[in-house]
């Protein structure tokens, strides 16, 4: 049982944790019906509301990064990522399999031009989301930069995700939402 403080400091961080998820939400929702993507901006991240996510969000949860990091720095590991990647196609680790011209490699599949495109959205709101009035329309492009050289990532999708990314930096979001849905989605995946 939940005494006192322990109880005000558990519906804080279940407070914040909840607002945070449905703020990134409701940006993502944005930015996807933005780019004509509408079935992805309703489904974004839903997987966040599932108990293996959202509690460990909640007892993580610190406000100004994700409780994931938090959690691997606890212990190691972070049990919710590790649920969340393998059932949101809009991280480039769903698309992580063993490679056919390096056997026993792994390396990254090239992701359909939409969820590259719901990855860019989903950059976007969460460097919104945690850099609140710090953000700048380069925000995204420099986090992308800083982690790039780690990620197991197909070149066409790479190239795609730091053209949108750059174009977002240099000509701002009215811009590169316009070219997403004039251009890029309008060839279709094989897939």
């Amino acid at each position: 049982m939940i005494h006192g403080s322990e109880y005000n400091i558990t519906w804080k961080k279940f407070c914040g944790h909840l607002k945070t998820i449905i703020h990134h939400k409701n940006l993502v929702r944005k930015y996807c019906f933005k780019a004509g993507l509408y079935r992805q901006g309703i489904f974004h991240d839903m997987s966040k509301f599932s108990p293996a996510e959202f509690w460990v969000g909640v007892r993580y949860f610190q406000g100004y990064r994700s409780p994931n990091n938090a959690q691997r720095e606890d212990i190691g590991l972070s049990t919710a990522w590790l649920h969340h990647k393998g059932r949101n196609k809009h991280h480039l680790e769903y698309w992580i399999d063993y490679s056919l011209e390096d056997k026993g490699h792994l390396t990254g599949m090239k992701m359909p031009k939409r969820y590259v495109v719901e990855m860019f959205c989903d950059r976007l709101s969460a460097c919104r989301t945690y850099q609140g009035d710090a953000y700048k329309d380069d925000s995204a492009l420099k986090y992308y930069k800083k982690g790039r050289a780690h990620y197991l990532l197909h070149p066409d999708s790479a190239a795609l995700l730091e053209q949108l990314l750059t174009m977002n930096a240099e000509k701002g979001e009215d811009e590169t939402f316009k070219y997403i849905r004039k251009t890029v989605l309008k060839e279709k995946d094989r897939y």
